[in-house]
């Protein structure tokens, strides 16, 4: 797939994979199948992923999207990666926080805290 196709904007700091997205609105279903797969992508070009997910500028998420999340979070971890998550939307998190995934998700105020947090 073309970079110029990509939904996301990926770079690497270190060992760390840092994931950002192109789009304010992730709610379109072949959009979230086309991040999800590129993200996958990434997650098994990794011995042991890094992930960092930045939510910088994304304004709404579906629940497709959090479903996708939660893949992306299994794939990690049978990788004995890491996953954290970052620069969530005040409005997102709340719907982290009703569904629980706050809990299942290490979410942090800012990439540079998150950065941080991996071992």
């Amino acid at each position: 797939m073309p970079a110029s196709d990509s939904r996301l904007k990926v770079k690497r700091d270190g060992a760390i994979v840092e994931v950002q997205f192109r789009d304010r609105n992730i709610l379109d279903e072949a959009n979230i199948q086309q991040i999800g797969e590129e993200i996958r992508a990434i997650i098994d070009a990794e011995p042991a992923p890094r992930l960092l997910i930045n939510f910088t500028d994304v304004d709404h998420l579906s629940s497709a999207a959090l479903g996708t999340l939660i893949t992306i979070n299994n794939r990690v971890r049978t990788l004995k990666g890491q996953l954290r998550l970052s620069n969530i939307d005040p409005n997102i998190y709340q719907v982290f926080q009703i569904t629980k995934l706050n809990k299942l998700f290490e979410i942090h105020d800012n990439a540079d805290k998150a950065r941080l947090s991996f071992k």
